[in-house]
């Protein structure tokens, strides 16, 4: 209805047809603040009737927003948000509203970077021929790119898709950053694959990049393990020889080692034998008799070439003992201590009044172990012979039972071959004790 300047009023009629909601012209950019402008008619209703403009988000009121125009932040990135602006004004009396929406719809910031390969970063890949390997091929290509990022793999120039034996899984990283991963099944490396060359190849926004790729066979564990089992049983076999033979290398080898300290030694005799002579049975003084007077002197003297001092055999007649055991005692190697069958449990024990009275032998032993302990210019050789009895070795002075705790007594396998062999185990052990040379023959010996 319309009232002329007359003052009548005129009807007109007006077809008027409700469609849903129309949005104008929706704001689509990666911007981080957006401007969202009141669409024209309702601008154009509201400057012609001088209305008052408000606006709503999704049916909700904005409050304080006036203006034609409102800056929207803070929005949910790839989430659309529907703006309404209304215009209310006044006709007639009469109230009525002129809207129009806006759609926003956030995109994330999208940065296209130069193509970099991730994966392989090696140019060599160790394989096992029939054995299947995954070969993985990952690209990036920048921020938030859907589309325009792509991985492949290629054997020789050619795609590996539709190359039997092959199949290849492509992903894309469900973050941000825009990662691409291509995955290469080989499913029994053969021959030519060690022949091939492999390329990653990455893709974006026309940009093309690519890795080489080559396999190459691993060395086989098997042979380095056998030389390690063998280098070990080598080893081990070796340290049972020495074990073993120690004695018998350090004999072969003794006359080729520098003897320095032996041209210095002007001592006349290698060893100066002690032992017992008396509370004795009849059995253990032949044997004594036996291996002093007969086996020793024909091994050690004639097949070995040393120079004993055997009392009752080298010493003069006549001469005063007491310095006559001094002075062997003084110019020999060694102290070779014979023990039989309680040996010094009296003779040893017993403190003669009168060095020249002692029992034979015991002067011999208490000179004889003032040198080895005390003053240490002797190494002291023990042999046994016969059994030990029951009482082990505790009736020997505490000297000596010192010196038998740090080297045990060699026992003399009489009765069997080798008691006279010069090679048997037990002279070679009494050889090894010896001066590695025997002592050298002095012109002033001959009248000692």
């Amino acid at each position: 209805m319309h009232k002329d300047p007359s003052g009548e009023c005129v009807k007109y009629k007006i077809e008027i047809t409700i469609v849903k909601k129309f949005i104008y012209h929706p704001i689509n950019n990666t911007l981080i603040i957006k401007e969202v402008t009141c669409p024209a008619h309702v601008r154009i209703t509201c400057f012609r009737w001088k209305g008052q403009i408000t606006w709503n988000k999704d049916n909700n009121p904005l409050l304080g927003e006036n203006e034609k125009r409102i800056w929207v932040s803070n929005h949910k990135k790839n989430h659309m948000e529907v703006y309404t602006c209304v215009c209310t004004w006044t006709h007639n009396g009469k109230e009525y509203n002129t809207s129009g929406h806006r759609s926003l719809i956030v995109r994330e910031t999208v940065s296209y970077h130069e193509i970099h390969i991730l994966s392989p970063t090696n140019e060599e890949h160790f394989a096992d021929e029939g054995v299947g390997i995954k070969l993985i091929c990952s690209v990036y290509c920048g921020f938030n790119i859907k589309k325009d990022c792509i991985a492949s793999w290629e054997s020789n120039g050619v795609s590996v898709d539709g190359i039997e034996g092959y199949s290849q899984v492509v992903t894309k990283d469900p973050s941000n950053d825009t990662i691409v991963t291509a995955v290469l099944d080989i499913v029994k490396v053969s021959a030519k694959d060690f022949e091939a060359e492999f390329q990653c190849v990455g893709i974006s926004n026309t940009k093309a990049k690519q890795a080489q790729l080559t396999l190459k066979r691993r060395e086989s564990i098997i042979p380095l393990v056998t030389w390690g089992v063998c280098a070990l049983v080598l080893c081990v076999l070796a340290a049972v020889l020495i074990k073993c033979f120690a004695i018998d290398l350090a004999l072969f080898f003794r006359p080729y080692l520098p003897q320095s300290s032996y041209k210095k030694d002007t001592r006349v005799y290698d060893a100066y034998i002690v032992y017992q002579t008396q509370n004795m049975d009849k059995l253990t003084e032949d044997s004594l008799c036996q291996f002093i007077t007969k086996i020793l002197p024909s091994v050690l003297e004639d097949k070995c070439g040393y120079r004993l001092f055997i009392q009752g055999r080298d010493d003069i007649p006549g001469e005063d003992r007491l310095e006559l055991v001094e002075d062997r005692m003084q110019q020999s190697r060694r102290l070779m201590v014979i023990l039989t069958p309680g040996s010094g449990s009296e003779s040893l024990e017993a403190t003669p009044t009168s060095p020249r009275d002692s029992l034979i032998g015991g002067f011999d032993w208490q000179v004889g172990l003032h040198h080895a302990l005390l003053q240490r210019e002797m190494s002291v050789i023990l042999i046994q012979l016969g059994d030990t009895g029951p009482q082990g070795y505790t009736h020997l002075p505490a000297g000596l039972q010192h010196l038998i705790q740090k080297s045990a007594p060699i026992r003399w396998p009489e009765g069997s071959r080798a008691a006279t062999a010069w090679n048997s185990r037990f002279w070679k052990r009494v050889r090894y004790l010896m001066p590695a040379r025997p002592a050298k023959k002095h012109p002033h010996s001959a009248i000692i």
